[in-house]
């Protein structure tokens, strides 16, 4: 693991996420811009010292050359250190796993697609929210055709926690993610933008054909948009509607998607993740519980516990990790990886979500909520 030590929120969920279902080991990392933190934390983590990096540059070239060196690498630093640190460990035949997005600049999100595809390594990107299982049933429902043409996607990610500068009182993880150096062009829409955007992508299969955006900043001398409406014509037709804010007094995690076709309709929200709301042209609400034996395969086999005991964040982060697994074993051993492949977003997904931010930026700088087309999706 890179970065993800003491007080990194994010670094927790990773390692809960590796270990819930077995399938991976913490033996090395460089777990803090302070060497002698991430020395102490690796040590509260029984990792060796001889294992215990400095950086990110210091692990790469001495993992490279171990007989048992790391199968993958788990990056949990701010953005703008994401393409580097991705770079050196592909170049050095490592698997990598990436928070998001994947990058801050699209040029810097091509090269790494291409390097991924050309060395042949696994690159993952922790889009969470895909690994929800209400989700694929949610995905499963739109590919079996119950909601006919999909007409119109809404999504939402609103949050609260900086509705005030807390990045001017202290606040780190707020500091790096207001600063365009470190978080890249968009703010909110980068941040929990990107989720909104791969969540409707996912579940739906639509692919974006234009998008117009008016980006908002409401916190006085925040530097990054702290509120994104954008509007998506996507292709075929359906129109979808994408609200992210930071700013949202009295929502803690409200992650929300709406799918409207011609035949019926399906809504999940994020605090309510064990159930999906199905309705039928003509027929009644239905509310679909996770756990039940009759729903699909992509979702039961991301389900742990009996119908009535809740599953949350932490199991759907660790879908993703288990299932990054089974793709990197098939890789190492030859087997197919098609089996394990659908639905796990991999590097072209993060070049879509940072094709995205781009696309919005532009679309509210250089047009004043005109029109833009993103170059991948």
């Amino acid at each position: 693991m890179i970065g993800g030590g003491e007080g990194a929120y994010i670094g927790g969920i990773h390692r809960f996420a590796a270990r819930l279902d077995n399938n991976y080991e913490l033996v090395a990392g460089a777990f803090d811009v302070d060497a002698e933190r991430g020395h102490a934390f690796a040590a509260k983590n029984y990792i060796p010292r001889d294992r215990s990096y400095g950086d990110y540059k210091a692990m790469v070239e001495a993992e490279k050359n171990r007989p048992d060196r790391v199968d993958v690498v788990a990056i949990c630093t701010p953005n703008h250190t994401h393409f580097p640190i991705a770079k050196a460990f592909l170049e050095a035949g490592i698997h990598v796993i990436c928070e998001k997005p994947m990058t801050t600049t699209i040029e810097d999100a091509i090269a790494l697609h291409d390097l991924a595809q050309s060395t042949d390594r696994f690159l993952g990107v922790t889009y969470t929210y895909s690994g929800y299982p209400m989700i694929h049933e949610a995905r499963a429902l739109v590919q079996r055709g119950d909601l006919g043409t999909i007409r119109v996607v809404q999504v939402e990610y609103p949050l609260e926690w900086m509705a005030t500068g807390i990045e001017l009182q202290g606040n780190q993880q707020a500091a790096w993610r207001t600063d365009p150096k470190k978080n890249g062009r968009g703010g909110s829409i980068g941040d929990i933008g990107t989720h909104a955007y791969h969540l409707a992508g996912f579940v739906t299969g639509l692919k974006a054909d234009a998008i117009a955006a008016d980006l908002a900043t409401f916190v006085e001398g925040r530097a990054l948009d702290d509120n994104a409406h954008v509007m998506i014509r996507y292709q075929g037709g359906a129109r979808g509607l994408l609200w992210s804010s930071q700013v949202a007094i009295g929502q803690s995690n409200g992650l929300r998607l709406r799918v409207f076709g011609e035949k019926g309709s399906l809504v999940w929200h994020q605090e309510s993740p064990n159930e999906l709301h199905f309705t039928p042209l003509f027929g009644a609400p239905t509310v679909i519980k996770r756990g039940r034996d009759d729903l699909s395969e992509a979702t039961r086999v991301r389900t742990r516990t009996p119908p009535g005991h809740p599953e949350g964040y932490i199991e759907a982060f660790t879908n993703l990790y288990s299932s990054f697994a089974a793709i990197i074993r098939a890789k190492v051993s030859g087997g197919d990886q098609s089996s394990f492949a659908e639905g796990v977003p991999t590097s072209y997904d993060g070049l879509k979500g940072v094709a995205f931010v781009d696309a919005v930026v532009d679309s509210h700088e250089a047009h004043n909520g005109g029109w833009q087309t993103p170059r991948f999706v």
